[in-house]
């Protein structure tokens, strides 16, 4: 069963600070510069605490990590930073605009009890790059706390939670902050005992899966193994045997899934078209008078007609295509759940059977994926369409994972809306 349970989160003070001015994106997605731009906006932007900066100075009694550790306390003793008396889940809601439509994504957040990943009710659901975790269990070590959520997702068709969230969102929040994009990340306490068992009841049953934030997951496991090796963990209740999570049910509304699109080197003695035109019908996007944005514009409307289908940008031409399966059978040796996602046709038939692609790069953005194409060596961009969010829960139920970045899930969460201390 897994394990949901609220917590005494560490909230900011609204009557101490600006929100909008102390609350930053996730660590991972904060560039040197905006690094730099949130470090000036108040010195009590949480990224003193979740991604400080280093100094030539810094030894191992005085770094970012001991004065992430003095920030929070301090932060806390002046009355900026509040610490809950009473357990709670924290209701969760961001209302954003895509694609001129405003929309809400609306979870809680909760401690999670940690397990290994597909071995009990928490599942990944994409493939991660090894990278140094180090940075992450610092935090955790020097700081005690969670400072930014993990982005999962359960599903629930009764929606009793998503009910009690719906209905407290209706009172003013206790937080509000936007970000740099004039999203609303909006926050309430949720401590009636009623609300709180029936959210851990229908909680009990449920599978979770990561969405965002595998790598701060697997963080918190090492760090709760270090605390075992420790002689620490006693009754297996420890906070540390915990982690934090904002928790949104995939049958509501709200929820958006981004592409991310692939920039290709492939081998000058390849020919792109040709080589593809064996399992795909290719239409080239092009008309008398039709701006660049426009065309890529209609070369998403044709990618989105049909299953399997592909936008191509190719340097040397310069000019978009349309790929959709021709009807030939796709022959992947893989299990059923990957071998029906756009991604994992990209990658193993593409890339590996027909392109024999060793180097790829990864962007979001469309026109900047272009630009980047044109300035260095690459011969083409790749554009897919979003991964449906219902794959996320076949694939990870099956305990398999996707390729790396198959999915974006948009906007991101802000750090420093609720921590929490071990």
């Amino acid at each position: 069963m897994a394990d949901v349970i609220p917590f005494k989160g560490i909230l900011y003070n609204p009557a101490k600070v600006n929100a909008d001015l102390v609350m930053a994106p996730p660590y991972d997605v904060i560039t040197p510069e905006h690094k730099e731009a949130l470090y000036k906006k108040d010195p009590r932007n949480i990224i003193r605490i979740d991604f400080g900066k280093d100094s030539d100075d810094d030894n191992d009694h005085e770094n970012r990590y001991t004065r992430a550790s003095k920030h929070l306390s301090g932060w806390l003793e002046e009355g900026a930073l509040m610490h809950d008396q009473e357990p709670s889940f924290y209701c969760y809601e961001i209302s954003y605009v895509i694609n001129g439509q405003t929309k809400k994504t609306r979870g809680f957040l909760g401690a999670v009890k940690i397990e290994e990943l597909g071995r009990g009710r928490i599942h990944p659901h994409e493939m991660t790059y090894s990278k140094p975790k180090s940075d992450r269990l610092n935090i955790l070590r020097y700081c005690q706390a969670n400072t930014s959520p993990i982005f999962s997702l359960y599903s629930s068709v009764e929606k009793r939670t998503s009910s009690i969230l719906e209905n407290i969102t209706r009172e003013k929040p206790f937080i509000e902050a936007k970000n740099g994009d004039g999203f609303s990340h909006r926050l309430w306490k949720i401590s009636g005992r009623a609300e709180s068992e029936t959210i851990k009841k229908e909680m009990s049953d449920k599978d979770i899966f990561i969405a965002d934030g595998h790598h701060r997951y697997e963080t918190s496991l090492k760090f709760k193994k270090e605390m075992e090796e420790q002689g620490l963990a006693k009754t297996g209740s420890e906070p540390f045997n915990y982690t934090l999570m904002f928790l949104a049910n995939m049958e509501d509304d709200g929820l958006t899934l981004l592409p991310t699109h692939r920039i290709v080197e492939v081998d000058s003695n390849i020919n792109i078209k040709e080589t593809l035109k064996k399992y795909f019908d290719i239409q080239k996007i092009s008309a008398p008078g039709v701006s660049e944005e426009e065309t890529r514009h209609q070369m998403f409307e044709a990618m989105q007609k049909r299953t399997h289908s592909f936008g191509m940008f190719l340097t040397n031409s310069n000019n978009y295509y349309a790929l959709s399966v021709n009807g030939l059978k796709i022959d992947l040796d893989m299990p059923k759940c990957l071998r029906s996602l756009d991604v994992t046709v990209l990658h193993k038939l593409i890339f590996e059977k027909l392109l024999k692609v060793e180097h790829y790069e990864y962007e979001m953005d469309a026109n900047i994926a272009v630009e980047r194409a044109r300035k260095g060596s690459f011969e083409a961009v790749f554009f897919l369409n979003p991964t449906n969010i219902h794959d996320v829960k076949e694939v990870a139920l099956a305990g398999e994972r996707m390729p790396p970045k198959s999915t974006y899930f948009y906007p991101k969460l802000l750090t420093g809306m609720v921590i929490y201390k071990f």
